[in-house]
């Protein structure tokens, strides 16, 4: 995972809950949140280049019958 050892995520993990203590469970739901919005942007993206690709693909086998 990322090249990191058992005992580095951890002590990460140690780190994170003596800085954030109570606000953890906030800090990592909107930490959630962040990325789910960050997916759906990704997703439109992608949609928005795929319905490109399929109206050039529509248009140039159209050409190619009327040629």
């Amino acid at each position: 995972m990322f090249g990191l050892s058992p005992i580095y995520i951890l002590v990460l993990g140690l780190v994170c809950v003596i800085l954030f203590g109570n606000r953890l469970p906030s800090v990592m739901r909107s930490l959630g949140r962040s990325v789910v919005e960050f997916k759906k942007g990704v997703n439109g993206i992608e949609d928005e280049i795929d319905s490109t690709m399929k109206q050039v693909n529509e248009k140039s086998k159209d050409g190619e019958v009327n040629k």
